[in-house]
């Protein structure tokens, strides 16, 4: 599994009401409507600067405060591909790979924002194409690439009907 995008850069400690706030996610379950807000406490431009594909990159803590899934599900929905971070909050990490959203822990002090990035999940590393570094990440379980490939838990699940063995 590989994946290119463009970088979309932000610091330490992206709490899940940065993401999505609960002004909105108390509101609808609509997750078109959730991506239109997504991120725009910290840059109330961002919706507008996104496309399909495009990659989040943060700090340490990305993903801390409140455990419910609409935080990852708005990111998919305003059409963010993976999330590269020095670290994740673990229920953050688990939601995000159930809803189907590539998680990456790696050094993301090099990357800018704009940056075009190659994620390769067989080899583990993050190509920034803008200038030229390579990036060793913190590898997934192949049992989670799968997930993922297959767009989450649910359809994984639909598919498999059981974890199959890797």
């Amino acid at each position: 599994m590989e994946l290119r995008g463009k970088a979309h850069t932000f610091g330490d400690d992206i709490n899940t009401d940065y993401i999505i706030s609960g002004k909105y996610k108390f509101r609808t379950l609509d997750m078109n409507e959730l991506g239109k807000h997504v991120m725009e406490d910290l840059d109330p431009d961002f919706s507008s600067k996104v496309r399909p594909g495009d990659f989040l990159v943060a700090g340490k803590n990305f993903g801390c405060g409140s455990s419910r899934e609409q935080a990852p599900r708005a990111l998919l929905a305003s059409g963010i591909r993976a999330v590269l971070a020095r670290s994740f909050a673990r229920i953050f990490f688990r939601n995000a790979i159930n809803c189907g959203l590539a998680v990456i822990e790696c050094d993301t002090s090099r990357i800018e924002s704009g940056d075009e990035l190659v994620i390769d999940f067989s080899s583990g590393e993050v190509s920034d194409l803008s200038n030229g570094e390579i990036v060793v990440a913190r590898p997934l379980p192949t049992i989670m690439i799968r997930i993922l490939e297959e767009g989450g838990l649910i359809p994984y699940f639909k598919k498999y009907g059981t974890f199959q063995e890797v």
